[in-house]
């Protein structure tokens, strides 16, 4: 007597899979901001990136999870979230691997030419790097769904393309312009080779 073949796997939803990956990204920039009010008196903060101070290289992993206060963090968790989200709807892997070129390609480029003797922290860095992504991924792909997330996204934040002007010396303009190039590269290495258009079947042979 055979045994009944397995039942086929259900494919997992995109739409879950984006919202697991933005609720570990929030939570974990907000649980790290607890602990350091609250447990470190804010002294975390030091592990931001300090433009070309050589024992500190290492800080362009940490500062894009880093915040001043609850207030920078405030206004950095509406748009990180929904970027961060339409962003992995574009493949979890594929966005992964933007946050990877995000962090070290703009963050580096903060270290490298940022001004001297100030200290750049904050999930703006990927907030401009998400953007710059979908917007990205619009162009090289021009499909209607790239396309779409691309126009929705500007319509929600095009805005914020202000910052990254030297306007505020307070503000990471520098975090701005270099997230936003970084996301610009991720879009172009992940997306920028569209398949050539496969031949119909019912097409006519070529002749040589």
């Amino acid at each position: 007597m055979r045994s009944p073949s397995p039942l086929p796997r259900r494919p997992r939803s995109p739409v879950g899979a984006a919202l697991l990956l933005t609720a570990l990204l929030v939570g974990g920039v907000w649980a790290q901001e607890v602990v350091d009010q609250f447990a470190f008196g804010g002294r975390l903060d030091l592990y931001g990136i300090v433009p070309r101070d050589p024992t500190r290289l290492e800080n362009v992993l940490t500062a894009p999870f880093l915040h001043g206060d609850f207030a920078h963090l405030i206004a950095n968790t509406g748009p990180l979230a929904v970027l961060a989200f339409m962003g992995a709807l574009r493949g979890v892997g594929r966005f992964l691997a933007a946050n990877a070129v995000i962090i070290l390609l703009g963050g580096g480029l903060v270290w490298l030419l940022g001004r001297g003797g100030s200290l750049h922290l904050g999930a703006s860095l990927l907030v401009f790097g998400y953007l710059a992504y979908l917007l990205g991924v619009g162009w090289w792909e021009r499909t209607l769904g790239a396309i779409l997330a691309a126009l929705l996204a500007l319509f929600l934040y095009g805005g914020v393309l202000w910052g990254v002007l030297p306007t505020n010396p307070l503000v990471s303009w520098e975090a701005h312009l270099f997230g936003f190039v970084a996301g610009l590269v991720a879009a172009a290495w992940l997306h920028g080779r569209r398949p050539p258009p496969q031949a119909s079947p019912y097409s006519p042979p070529a002749r040589f």
